[in-house]
């Protein structure tokens, strides 16, 4: 047993000569220690203004109730009572007054700023008389008033409490750093104590509700309601209907290490092709993560076990373990979210008009794309309908020749003709792309997981690239006309016809010639580029992991990189509707269709001839391609749409960007509090 008193020679674990006097001048010099930057000071000065009332003395304070109001977060806190920061006024009140002065806010968000605030906070807490140590009867006294009289008790004399605080002179006191320790084992002791004193027949069991009770006491505030509701169903992981001692020793495992726990599970989530894992999955990222194996088989029963809501057997994905580490999750029927009921009541016109959003900026996307590399598509153009077997028709020897005659001849202008057709019409063309693939791949998607199998990539750029040929060749047919046109009506002191007149010349069928050609060229262009993207960007440069969102140049590199396979297989496809699309002049070889094409063009010009053009065609669709990915996604950020349905997330401390730094230390400084009791600061707030 402890003695009722103690001498008067106090001996002090891990500090040299511990005085009031001197306690209290570590935290009047804290502020000149500490070098705090302006603006910090202008933005505490601003929270303390906009909460403190005018004192008798014309000073502003802060009262118990308005400093709760400066420092506590004001998101949902869920199992942690708003009043609960009371806790926390008497370490700011350091004139023990009842009123925080401006002086004693600044301390206290200075003392916030420590990458051991929690612990510090916690130690001037139960360091009642200021003497920079802890005594035995502080610890018992402050421990003992913030929990309830039906608290599950906690024996103070045990031989754990005797080794912490040590026993000399039957003095017992717990200098800084050693009551740090103390606190990281307290709530180790308290399980091992509670569990102790609610198996009174001593068979090394527990009844589940036992089991709800000592969690709730210990780590209540860490769990969301969900899993709490779930806590008794841990005795369906063995027969017998109760919980033993090393199941709530692994429970209590997950959750003080559930910031490792999120990070195995988010990484072997986004390592696996389907992006869902089971319990050997999460052991075998477990071994490959970490130095040891963090994490028993029954740790991960456990957490398998809760995610799955009592199956965990299954492949679960992230989403489903959000409940376990969001101690703010709630389920989705609990949500209610009055635009998504409005957008319900008006299924119809939401998706309307969500097609004319994506029209619009798949419009702007592709003339922006198009416009910058038209020069390098006029030159491939050219370069593909040039017949070498025509004598007399050689033009150009090379792209970088087709390029000086084109400026020489033509002028700067001339490297933009046809670029009216192509500016009408990119803007439906791009708009069907871009949203039959993103429409195909949400349909074809694993709503939980955000994943799509290869298959279905393809088949949604395939189909994307097929829907986009009903606008695309009568535009290529009118374009190319209009970019062949410039150097013929050079030679031949010809007018150029406009795209009006072509497009009578031709009439409806005609506009649609060589659209087989087309087809062949798109549907694997589109299939091989948008599935080639998004491996890209989520394999190589890692979009998503750990919530990385991709730089510019990281999109406009994955954009840029897919277009050039995907440009360079599709070029004879491209060469024979070139060729099927072009007036073919005097002389020169004509085409029945495509089957044709291709065989006279192997014929009479060899196989390389598939291929002219394929250096032009990938400077010109990667960049293209790149540039209207880029500018579709950052429209999309920057004008987003405005009823847009947000996609299920594990938002955690992983994830989240406080507005506010100190309030989440102010909350993570009150967790330490809450690891004594669940109900810590409610008896005194």
């Amino acid at each position: 047993m402890f003695p009722s008193k103690f001498p008067s020679n106090t001996v002090h674990c891990d500090v040299d000569a511990p005085t009031a006097s001197r306690a209290a001048s570590a935290i009047k010099t804290v502020k000149s220690a500490m070098s705090v930057p302006e603006n910090e000071l202008k933005r505490w000065r601003r929270t303390f203004d906009a909460n403190a009332s005018t004192g008798a003395d014309g000073e502003k304070y802060l009262t118990a109730e308005q400093f709760v109001n400066a420092i506590a977060p004001k998101g949902d806190l869920t199992n942690i009572g708003r009043a609960q920061f009371a806790a926390l006024f008497p370490v700011a009140d350091s004139t023990k007054r009842g009123l925080v002065s401006w002086d004693d806010f600044v301390v206290f968000e200075t003392i916030l700023k420590r990458p051991d605030a929690d612990y510090w906070i916690a130690f001037q807490y139960f360091d009642v008389d200021n003497s920079g140590t802890i005594t035995y009867d502080e610890f018992k006294k402050v421990f003992q008033a913030n929990i309830g009289p039906d608290a599950i008790p906690f024996d103070f004399d045990c031989d754990w409490v005797k080794l912490y605080l040590g026993k000399r002179d039957g003095t017992h006191v717990l200098g800084y750093s050693e009551f740090t320790q103390l606190m990281k084992g307290l709530q180790g002791e308290r399980l091992r104590q509670a569990f102790k004193f609610l198996d009174t027949d001593q068979d090394g069991f527990i009844r589940p509700d036992q089991f709800k009770r000592i969690i709730l006491e210990l780590a209540g505030h860490k769990l969301s309601q969900a899993v709490i509701d779930r806590l008794p169903t841990l005795c369906t992981l063995t027969p017998g209907g109760r919980i033993s001692y090393s199941e709530v020793i692994a429970f209590h495992n997950v959750i003080r290490e559930m910031d490792m726990v999120e990070r195995i599970i988010r990484e072997a989530t986004g390592k696996s092709k389907d992006g869902r894992i089971d319990q050997s999955d999460f052991m075998n990222h477990c071994v490959s993560a970490t130095r040891y194996s963090l994490f028993t088989p029954m740790e991960a029963s456990i957490i398998f076990h809760f995610a799955g809501r009592g199956s965990s057997s299954q492949r679960l994905a992230l989403i489903d373990f959000a409940q376990l580490l969001d101690p703010r999750w709630r389920a989705p029927a609990e949500v209610v979210d009055a635009k998504a009921a409005h957008a319900a009541g008006h299924g119809v016109l939401h998706q309307i008009a969500h097609s004319v959003y994506n029209f619009g900026l798949g419009g702007l996307a592709g003339a922006f794309g198009a416009t910058l590399v038209y020069p390098i598509d006029l030159v491939k153009t050219r370069m593909q309908n040039q017949r070498s077997s025509v004598v007399g028709q050689l033009l150009y020897k090379n792209s970088f020749d087709c390029v000086k005659k084109v400026f020489r001849n033509e002028g700067f202008i001339g490297f933009y003709r046809g670029l009216g057709p192509q500016l009408i019409g990119v803007a439906p063309e791009k708009a069907i792309k871009l949203t039959v693939n993103d429409l195909v791949r949400s349909r074809a998607m694993d709503p939980e997981t955000g994943r799509i199998k290869l298959f279905w990539e393809l088949v949604a750029g395939g189909t994307a690239g097929g829907c986009q040929v009903i606008f695309t060749n009568p535009l290529e047919i009118v374009k190319i006309r209009l970019q062949m046109q410039g150097e013929a009506a050079k030679l031949e002191g010809a007018v150029p016809k406009g795209a009006a007149h072509i497009i009578r010349q031709l009439g409806l069928f005609g506009l649609y010639k060589g659209a087989s050609a087309c087809l062949l060229r798109d549907i694997p262009f589109s299939a091989i580029y948008f599935p080639a993207y998004s491996h890209l960007k989520k394999d190589v440069f890692n979009e998503g992991y750990n919530g990385k969102q991709l730089s510019f140049l990281e999109t406009l590199a994955s954009a840029a990189i897919a277009g050039m396979p995907a440009a360079y297989l599709t070029t004879p496809a491209d060469v024979v509707k070139t060729r099927l699309q072009t007036e073919a002049k005097t002389g020169q070889t004509n085409y029945k269709g495509m089957a044709d094409a291709f065989s006279k063009i192997y014929r009479e010009e060899g196989f390389k001839a598939f291929f002219k053009g394929g250096p032009a065609r990938i400077i010109r669709s990667s960049p293209q391609f790149g540039f209207t990915l880029v500018a579709y996604e950052y429209l999309h950020k920057f004008l987003p749409y405005p009823f847009q349905e947000k996609p299920r997330e594990v938002e955690t401390a992983f994830t989240s960007q406080p507005e506010d730094i100190s309030k989440v230390r102010a909350r993570n400084a009150l967790k330490i509090l809450l690891d004594v009791h669940g109900d810590f600061g409610r008896r005194t707030a």
